[in-house]
């Protein structure tokens, strides 16, 4: 994927309310959190393909890994709940966008009441 891309999946994932970057693990991957939560993380495997870890409900993650063959089982995650997507523009950007909204909005439903309420109002 162009460094162009990827820095337009990284903006888009930033765009969102709260979002902010981390590097918990070292300099890479690059990790997006809310409320200290991940929903993105995204790194370079071996061959040098960018790949993007998002958190995904198991029936949805399931049917993305059907339609997509660049959307497997996350690496390095709970194969249940998070998919790996290799950015090689196979995926189309809109569908790469709704699984990074589908992540992020797991992770705020996961939050307490307070802090989902917080984040939710004036979106």
């Amino acid at each position: 994927m162009k460094d162009n891309a990827k820095e337009s999946i990284i903006e888009y994932c930033l765009k969102k309310k709260r979002a902010h970057k981390d590097y918990p693990f070292g300099p890479d991957p690059l990790v997006i959190k809310i409320e200290g939560k991940m929903f993105a993380l995204i790194f370079e495997n071996l061959e040098k393909h960018t790949i993007l870890n998002l958190k995904c409900d198991p029936v949805i993650a399931d049917n993305l890994r059907e339609q997509h063959g660049k959307v497997r089982p996350g690496y390095h995650m709970n194969k249940k709940h998070w998919n790996s997507v290799t950015l090689d523009g196979s995926v189309p950007e809109a569908d790469i966008f709704f699984m990074i909204d589908h992540s992020y909005n797991l992770v705020v439903n996961s939050l307490s009441k307070s802090l989902r309420e917080s984040i939710l109002e004036n979106n």
